[in-house]
């Protein structure tokens, strides 16, 4: 988390110098602050949601449901919820934080995370309607498999970063 800081933190300032040289610094405050008001509701509830998750989920439904020991239905329910997730990151990264420190498998989350960005159902009606039904079904059958690879992979780094 620190480290994201120092690296945003750095980011900002180049964009602020750049900004401040060019003359737009003020606007890009402005802008800023406009971005920030209308996203607030959205990271509040995310933020709500992600705690309520925490205090609510049994340890027992998280060790049993949840953990890289709950094996294939651990990773069959994060690829469902992650295609599921309405508003994709803003709602899931905050969620798959509170299921973390929940006890939720690294495995099991990568699967969900990876699952909420390539399989999200609630756009498949815009990718329907905009590149048709081919082309859509296909980018989904070919998406299917990446979340649960992704979830085994990411579960088999943290066995050999232990060993």
């Amino acid at each position: 988390m620190k480290l994201a800081l120092l690296l945003l933190g750095a980011v900002l300032l180049v964009l602020g110098a750049l900004a401040a040289v060019q003359g737009v610094f003020v606007d890009g405050l402005q802008r800023s602050g406009r971005t920030f008001l209308s996203m607030m509701p959205i990271l509040a509830v995310a933020f709500l949601l992600a705690g309520m998750a925490e205090a609510l989920l049994p340890t027992g439904f998280v060790e049993r449901w949840l953990s890289d020991g709950a094996g294939v239905r651990g990773h069959l329910l994060a690829w469902l919820a992650g295609a599921l997730t309405p508003g994709g990151g803003l709602l899931g990264m905050p969620l798959a934080a509170g299921l973390l420190k929940a006890g939720a498998g690294v495995g099991v989350l990568v699967t969900y995370l990876t699952s909420m960005a390539l399989l999200p159902l609630l756009r498949l009606p815009m990718e329907l309607g905009i590149y048709g039904a081919r082309l859509a079904l296909l980018r989904i059958a070919a998406s299917c498999l990446l979340p649960f690879a992704a979830g085994a992979t990411a579960q088999l780094i943290v066995r050999l970063t232990r060993a």
